[in-house]
């Protein structure tokens, strides 16, 4: 009987692993690189043409993570439209609402600036272009630059959904359009509406309450697609493997290293000390972002990652839904210390040394500016190019320079985009602990399996933020 009883235990605890989310997660990891790297080994197909074309399992993976990726992006929208307005509403018994947005802010900027710091000096230290073997010859201007007015366009919707399309004519002459969204746009959109809700009063509870049952509905959606993550992440490993490989590394190794190691010492370093100074644990607070930062290192999507992100600090860190529901998708587009803060500054002077160009006190204060500034200036144009080619323009770099770092830029740009969203769970999480508003039970307890939790077994949630701490316990 003890044999059985035994057997059974190990049946239950092999089930319980197997439906942990943090084992799936790693599990997905593994089997994806190797996917990768089989379909590397196996290597493009050939077209019958100059042209090369993936083989069968890069163009699987590749289907499989990009899917993913996109069900993502297509609940970002109502999503974020639908929890503005709802927090707006609950904002309005909330004596603190406008110091909470005013202090997020102020961290954002204070995070840019240590992180532009680091990769000036990194810049400085191991002097990247001075190190490199890659040639003048492969120098080209980008096809997408930022400007200082992108913030106007990106501020001011030009439709009220915040959508827009381009066409693109390929090489046979086919002309395609895709439609995309402006996340600035649609925050500016629902807090004008929210505002509007607050404004009109009790004519306008039934709206509010449509807005509310959708919110519910739209989660519940989302539930069920991130639960899709384990699935996404073979995907997205997997074809980042077989796509990349590390072979353009060798020409630029200094400056990726550069760049890793900047990237590193935000991630480990300057955020656990803002943790600490600020009475959080370390290890607690990777435990409840470590889902998004994850999904956002594969994916290379600060948007894409946004309701992960968002569902993190929620129901992970315990920062407030009607908080939350503002700060991040806020983050989502101007707060972004890899791609906005490290790695322009470490290009910047990259550029500048491949082009033989001395810099002064100036213009590393200049970098400095526009690493603080400059990401909410091209909220509208997210990306590192656009932060890189605001940079260099400022600076009067060639902007051509650009061009030298594109080969590599995939490989970066996975460790860019999980220290941006890092930073993103960590401000409001601060914030909200500064301001007394943080649940420390739910922070201090929370694992990655909650994030899965469904809604209908949580409580409802309350309408306004909960009461401040006492000074005495901040």
């Amino acid at each position: 009987m003890s044999s059985t009883a035994s057997a059974v235990r190990g049946r239950s605890r092999a089930r319980a692993l197997l439906g942990n989310f943090g084992f799936q997660i790693i599990a997905a990891l593994v089997l994806g690189a190797a996917l990768g790297w089989v379909a590397l080994s196996i290597g493009p197909v050939d077209a019958g043409t100059d042209a090369e074309s993936p083989n069968w399992l890069t163009s699987t993976l590749d289907t499989i993570g990009s899917s993913f990726v996109t069900l993502l992006r297509a609940i970002v929208p109502p999503l974020i439209f639908a929890a503005i307005v709802a927090s707006v509403a609950n904002l309005q018994n909330v004596a603190n609402g406008a110091r909470l947005a005013w202090r997020t802010l102020s961290w954002f900027a204070i995070t840019a600036l240590i992180s532009v710091v680091i990769g000036i000096g990194l810049g400085l230290v191991l002097q990247p272009g001075n190190h490199t073997t890659i040639s003048l010859d492969q120098a080209e201007e980008p096809g997408r630059t930022g400007s200082w007015t992108d913030f106007l366009d990106g501020l001011i919707p030009g439709n009220p959904l915040g959508l827009g399309a381009s066409t693109s004519v390929a090489e046979d002459g086919t002309a395609s359009t895709s439609v995309s969204f402006n996340v600035l746009q649609i925050v500016v959109i629902a807090i004008v509406v929210g505002i509007a809700v607050l404004r009109t009063g009790a004519k306008a509870e039934p709206f509010l309450s449509f807005v509310r049952s959708a919110l519910a509905v739209i989660q519940k959606v989302l539930w069920w697609v991130i639960r899709l993550a384990p699935l996404g992440t073979l995907g997205l490993v997997g074809n980042a493997v077989a796509s990349y490989g590390w072979d353009s590394l060798a020409s630029l190794g200094r400056f990726a290293i550069a760049v890793y190691v900047g990237l590193a010492l935000v991630l480990l370093v300057v955020y656990p000390v803002l943790l600490r100074v600020n009475g959080l644990g370390v290890a607690r607070w990777f435990r409840g972002a470590w889902p998004a930062i994850q999904l956002a290192f594969v994916s290379r999507s600060s948007i894409g990652t946004l309701p992960v992100t968002q569902r993190v600090t929620e129901r992970n860190l315990g920062v407030p839904s009607e908080y939350a529901s503002f700060a991040v998708p806020l983050a989502a587009t101007t707060k972004m210390d890899g791609c906005a803060s490290i790695y322009p500054a470490i290009s910047a002077i990259f550029v500048a040394q491949i082009f033989g160009i001395d810099l002064s006190v100036l213009d590393y204060l200049l970098i400095a500016f526009v690493s603080v500034v400059g990401s909410a200036a091209t909220a509208g144009l997210t990306g590192a190019i656009v932060m890189l080619t605001l940079t260099l323009s400022t600076l009067g770099l060639p902007l051509a320079g650009v061009g030298l770092l594109l080969a590599i830029d995939p490989i970066l740009d996975m460790g860019r985009t999980a220290v941006n969203v890092a930073g993103q769970t960590l401000v409001p999480t601060i914030v909200a602990k500064r301001e007394g508003v943080l649940d420390r039970a739910r922070y201090d307890s929370a694992q990655a399996e909650d994030l899965f939790t469904d809604d209908d077994e949580e409580s409802a949630p309350s309408d306004a933020l909960p009461a401040p701490e006492p000074a005495a316990a901040r």
